[in-house]
């Protein structure tokens, strides 16, 4: 038999395009008699419009059209709140709806031109007179406003955190070993490459093609189709490069909206790219305060779990991260104690960003073991292993599979973890301190329903179809990978389609959840198709599998083969050929076996670790080394998935000591809302790393036993370079980022 694809560090197959620059992105697709639009956004928190002067604007050259809430087109609903598949509880935002100012930077007029340069240009001529009224965007100042967030669809994957159990407060307090700390997280915006863009291509009767920077094209085309009142077959939604999510592109942005509101106001053809300052005029991961007391008996047991998280949220949508919960997800206490709270603030809503709520409370948490393991004396990762939970501790369910304690042992040895030497301050390489530090990370494996099909086309090539985008993971590759697999034809004879709202239903691609998905039902479907063809090579006259049964045969490089006598075989090719040169086609729609998973815990674990360096006068931080041990099911693609895991390390960097959003509170602004001023690390920050997946075969969680891997490797990198920093200078830095200065502080 050949060698299966799965399991092969193959390169992704679209990576020539990107390289090269044959790839289009949603800002690059070629229309004729092309109109650009540029957005003006509000310049104050809270208040409301006046006046709007567009005289001056509309008198340039080339100016076609300039949109406000005074004369926008009607809509056929403006309660779409269903129409955003990702949509918080709340009121879904609406660009131009009236003349209230909800919070800075908020779209208030769109210009349409013949050319980008004068739609930018006639932007700055538009004037526009404010009331403006008493805001709020400091959660210190409104602490008293936090409450429970309000409960909707989209939090069906954020659960509240658990009720408590035991009693929290006298275990605390008689345990004789104990750390309370608050950690405090500014907010963070995407900043992928791409833009966000929209290039809507209009033809009569309202019928558009959009190519969009979205990372759900499904999602994208229900909330046009219900904001604008067209039927679903009039909207098609075109993803198929998308140079980079993160989370940012899961709910559809503004300038969706705008671009097709001006297309189908105009009956033209519209492209609207927001700019890098824009890019922070809408979604974010919020600002969080975070309260941790954590106690243990003399042997290093943990006894009591105390967690308490405040993040901020918008006025009008109730977004809500699962922050406060993991850590009971990690480790056992008979008496926990866990809240979950938000802060209204005249902000854009925040929105997911990659391991939203995951990589916020993980930080505080292993953090705070952290330092309870140099209360106790206890080597870090000795009190991990000895409160190390084979079945979930907040629901008393087990794992799928767990592979953890593997994590920790092979990364430590990787690492050099036994180089360590115990006491903070004491590992010098030059006039620069030496610590290392580790941290566990732990996500939630979802899976999403799909749809998936396969055509056997004549000529013996599979055509392969699902809606899904690739935001640059590697989706096409792996899904080449498994369909190969699946159905036994080379990778070379298979074409997928994807990344276009009239393929085949999938969810956005968010959550670590894609591969899952979609590999679950191209399992399911490729299994289906073998068992058509194996019956109608069964049929062909003479056929040497007349008397064989399926548990007979194997499928390989387009040929079913008897395992007994390989050489005993009929094509693809041959059954095709006696079915006409009809094509051959299977559609099926698979989602998690619900029933038999709810008696599990589903997730992928990692091990962290990291090398740092301070300088003993100037307290420059430098990140040399890093290590992250993955346990996430069956890898599909070492490669691809090894990228997803270095980039998530590298975000996680610049998470502990590079990015930040710095909020004016009198101005109601962000101060650094671009790439000179929102520091994220460079290539000089990047460190020796590596990537170690751990065995861990996982016949339940689907069939293909497969576990997202895009978030797992971020949570754990923050904590284990604050444990390092602990380590080589014996300073506790509880706040991100981590800048230089705070060392210096006495």
């Amino acid at each position: 038999m050949s060698q299966p694809s799965i399991g092969q560090p193959i390169s992704r197959l679209e990576g020539p395009l990107k390289v090269t620059g044959a790839a289009p992105y949603a800002a690059e697709y070629p229309l004729p008699h092309l109109l650009y639009a540029y957005v003006v956004n509000s310049a104050i928190p809270k208040g409301v419009i006046q006046a709007i002067d567009t005289d001056a604007a509309k008198a340039l050259p080339g100016v076609v059209e300039i949109l406000t809430h005074t004369n926008r087109p009607a809509l056929a609903a403006f309660d779409f709140q269903f129409a955003d598949l990702d949509a918080p509880p709340g009121t879904v935002f609406k660009p131009l709806y009236d003349a209230q100012v909800r919070y800075n930077g908020q779209p208030v007029a769109v210009v349409v031109a013949e050319d980008f340069e004068t739609a930018r240009y006639a932007a700055t001529l538009v004037r526009i007179r404010y009331e403006a009224e008493a805001f709020e965007t400091n959660i210190d100042d409104q602490m008293q406003q936090a409450r429970n967030a309000k409960k909707g669809l989209a939090t069906t994957f954020k659960p509240p955190p658990p009720k408590p159990t035991g009693h929290f407060e006298q275990a605390f307090a008689e345990a004789p070993f104990k750390v309370q700390a608050e950690y405090r997280h500014l907010a963070e915006h995407h900043n992928p490459l791409e833009l966000f863009a929209t290039t809507v291509q209009y033809e009569a009767g309202d019928r558009l093609t959009i190519y969009d920077k979205t990372q759900g094209t499904i999602n994208n085309q229900v909330f046009i189709a219900n904001a604008f009142g067209l039927p679903f077959k009039k909207v098609q939604v075109l993803a198929p490069y998308v140079g980079g999510g993160f989370g940012a592109g899961l709910r559809p942005q503004y300038q969706l909206f705008l671009a097709v509101m001006a297309a189908l106001h105009l009956k033209r053809n519209v492209r609207l790219t927001l700019d890098r300052k824009q890019m922070f005029t809408f979604g974010h991961r919020p600002q969080c305060i975070q309260q941790l007391q954590f106690g243990a008996d003399d042997s290093g047991k943990v006894t009591a779990l105390g967690h308490q998280a405040l993040t901020e949220t918008s006025r009008y949508e109730d977004y809500t991260e699962g922050i406060a919960a993991w850590s009971h997800k990690l480790y056992p206490a008979d008496h926990t104690k866990f809240k979950a709270q938000v802060v209204p603030l005249d902000v854009a809503t925040p929105l997911d960003m990659r391991a939203p709520g995951g990589v916020t409370g993980l930080h505080a948490i292993e953090c705070t073991m952290d330092a309870l393991s140099y209360e106790l004396g206890i080597d870090p990762l000795e009190l991990r292993l000895r409160n190390y939970a084979e079945t979930d501790p907040a629901s008393g369910k087990p794992f799928t599979s767990k592979a953890l304690r593997d994590c920790y042992l092979q990364g430590a040895e990787a690492f050099g973890w036994n180089e360590r030497h115990p006491a903070p301050r004491s590992m010098k390489r030059g006039h620069k301190w030496v610590g290392y530090g580790m941290a566990t990370g732990i996500w939630d494996a979802f899976q999403f329903p799909a749809r998936v099909e396969m055509v056997l086309r004549p000529g013996g090539t599979l055509l392969v179809t699902n809606a899904t985008t690739d935001i640059g993971t590697g989706t096409l590759t792996v899904m080449t990978q498994m369909a190969a697999d699946a159905v036994g034809i080379s990778m070379q004879a298979i074409e997928v389609q994807y990344g276009d709202s009239k393929k085949p239903f999938s969810m956005f691609q968010g959550g670590s959840a894609m591969t899952a998905s979609v590999g679950a039902a191209i399992a399911k479907v490729g299994r289906k198709l073998q068992e058509i063809l194996f019956g109608k090579a069964s049929r062909i006259k003479g056929s040497p599998l007349a008397k064989a049964t399926f548990d007979d045969v194997y499928f390989e490089n387009g040929w079913i083969r008897l395992r007994q006598f390989p050489e005993q075989a009929v094509s693809f090719a041959q059954i095709l050929a006696s079915n006409e040169n009809k094509p051959i086609a299977v559609k099926k729609l698979v989602g998690p076996d619900a029933l038999k998973l709810r008696k599990y815990t589903k997730a992928s674990h990692s091990a962290a670790f990291a090398e740092v360096e301070v300088d003993e006068e100037l307290g420059t931080i430098t990140v040399t080394r890093a290590l992250t041990a993955i346990a996430a099911g069956k890898i599909i693609n070492p490669k691809t998935a090894g990228s997803q895991i270095y980039g998530a390390m590298l975000w996680g960097i610049s998470k502990a000591l590079h990015e930040g959003s710095v909020m004016d509170s009198q101005l109601g602004k962000y101060l650094n809302d671009n790439y000179a001023e929102y520091h994220i690390q460079t290539h000089a920050d990047v460190p020796q790393m590596e990537v170690l997946f751990v065995d861990e075969p996982d016949p339940l969680i689907n069939e293909l036993g497969i576990k997202g891997v895009g978030e797992v490797g971020m949570v754990a990198m923050p904590a284990a370079i604050a444990n390092a920093l602990y380590h080589a200078t014996g300073k506790r830095i509880t706040n991100l980022p981590i800048h230089f200065d705070q060392l210096l502080e006495p």
